[in-house]
């Protein structure tokens, strides 16, 4: 069982009496999907809640359906939009889901609530008593703390000492503890070995959900993600043969796993993994460190379906650096205005693209280039948060290197931006996709623990992958039983 679905029913009992006195129900993955099911009682009381309120009420927020506004806001369309050619330089069509809209400003809170709310309903997790341990590059404790908040538990929050100010301004107001740990955004082998630590210090007082080896991140951007993506295209009326490419940074192997979804539907697609050319794991068997921050890098996720990923787009996080100070300094949105002629509109939604969501575009970019797509063709990507998360980058950058200008806006894009090509892009053979799929032996069977056998079986068993998904409908009728036991709605 790839998804711990044991019932403890003391713990769980414990659980229910927690919700029940802190008015906690939980939403289901079938809502979360398709949040027009959320009952109407449900929604009345959001109209009076904040898209960031610590509420328990938020976690009916967790889909990309928000309707983008501050307080008050209802379910409506998938939030996304299409990049201009006139910044992809592509012929392709670029779309890409807008992460800005969840309940602290990025999608990695999804993840955590899909490890969180079926620990709950089995019991698995004691809330009332227990931390929850968030291992993290950076978003993924933000949305843990954030979701234990919410259920008024005590959590944990591990991320690399080197991510941006802002997330650890954030974390000191909710979660209960901050860990940082040595390094930088692909320090991850770091933040294993501190969970490793409490767990030896605290062992039944914690629980850690690792997002690089738990299922339940998978199934999370498996159903939700890329139901979402399928929303979209269907609203926009592609016709199947030009739905061509799903990019997505491998991060924790969750996002990507949109794109197994997506192949379903689509047999053609092709999915490429983007990480950072400073640390090119998978391109190379490589390592370094580099600034993309939230993608994590220097070993292969547990959850990552390499054998169903078709190529790997390394990006220069140098690019990604210039184009933020491109999209957010004045003169550069200057340029993109007066030069450039993009529409007010598209001068809005530069604010949407945070460091990783460059990166994301970036990769987006190479694929269409490298398959050479044409007008009609489309590429879907992720904004995973958005330029709010990383303000103190900008002040960072004009100490290195001074004051942004003109100047370097037309470097930036024309450079940067309109001469994004094929290198260091790499196509997967058979054998190829073997080689990276191997690394993990090294990371999860030499250090964390996994058997050799499943390290076989995640590549030679067709039914193993299939699996997850299987489990959906099981954990939505856990979570109702849960919430009927805990007896909030009416």
């Amino acid at each position: 069982m790839l998804i711990n679905l044991n019932m403890n029913k003391e713990v769980r009992e414990h659980n229910v009496k927690l919700c029940r006195e802190k008015g906690i129900v939980l939403p289901t993955f079938k809502q979360m999907a398709h949040p027009e099911q959320v009952p109407e009682e449900i929604k009345a009381k959001l109209k009076k809640v904040g898209l960031w309120d610590v509420n328990p009420l938020n976690l009916f927020r967790i889909t990309w359906h928000n309707e983008p506004q501050e307080k008050g806001g209802q379910f409506g369309g998938v939030n996304y939009i299409e990049i201009p050619r006139a910044i992809t330089g592509t012929k392709a069509r670029v779309f890409a889901l807008v992460g800005k809209y969840f309940p602290t400003g990025a999608h990695k809170v999804g993840a955590t609530y899909a490890c969180l709310a079926p620990a709950l309903a089995t019991g698995n997790f004691d809330a009332s008593s227990q931390q929850a341990v968030w291992p993290s590059t950076g978003n993924y404790c933000r949305g843990g703390a954030y979701n234990s908040a919410l259920l008024g538990c005590q959590s944990i929050a591990i991320l690399p000492a080197e991510m941006s100010k802002e997330r650890f301004e954030w974390l000191k107001k909710v979660a209960g503890e901050v860990i940082a740990t040595p390094g930088c955004e692909s320090n991850v082998k770091e933040i294993f070995d501190k969970c490793h630590e409490l767990d030896a210090e605290r062992g039944k007082h914690i629980v850690i959900f690792n997002q690089f080896e738990k299922f339940e991140n998978y199934l999370w951007h498996y159903a939700i993600t890329g139901q979402a993506i399928l929303d979209v295209l269907d609203k926009e009326g592609i016709k199947d043969e030009n739905v061509c490419g799903y990019a997505s940074s491998t991060g924790s192997g969750g996002t990507i796993a949109a794109g197994d979804r997506l192949k379903e539907r689509y047999p053609h697609l092709k999915i490429s993994a983007g990480e950072a050319l400073q640390c090119p794991t998978l391109l190379r068997n490589g390592f370094g460190g580099h600034r993309i921050e939230g993608i994590g890098d220097k070993h292969v996720p547990w959850v990552h379906n390499v054998k169903n990923t078709d190529m790997i787009c390394a990006i220069d996080d140098e690019d990604c650096m210039r184009i933020f100070r491109l999209f957010n300094e004045p003169a550069g949105l200057k340029y993109l205005k007066e030069v450039v002629g993009l529409s007010q509109k598209d001068m809005d939604n530069l604010k949407l693209f945070g460091i990783s969501g460059i990166g994301n575009m970036l990769s987006a970019v190479k694929m269409a280039k490298y398959y050479e797509m044409e007008e009609d063709d489309v590429v879907f990507t992720i904004l995973t948060d958005s330029s709010a998360m990383y303000t103190t980058r900008l002040s960072e950058q004009t100490a290195l290197h001074g004051e942004f200008t003109s100047d370097d806006a037309a470097r930036v894009y024309g450079g940067s931006m309109m001469h994004q090509g094929m290198e260091d892009a790499l196509e997967l053979s058979y054998y190829e996709r073997l080689r990276v799929h191997n690394l993990k032996y090294y990371t999860w069977v030499e250090q964390q623990g996994k058997t050799y056998d499943e390290l076989n079986r995640q590549w030679y068993d067709r039914n193993y992958w299939k699996e997850i998904p299987q489990d959906l409908e099981k954990i939505d009728e856990l979570i109702e039983e849960f919430n009927k036991d805990v007896g909030i709605l009416k």
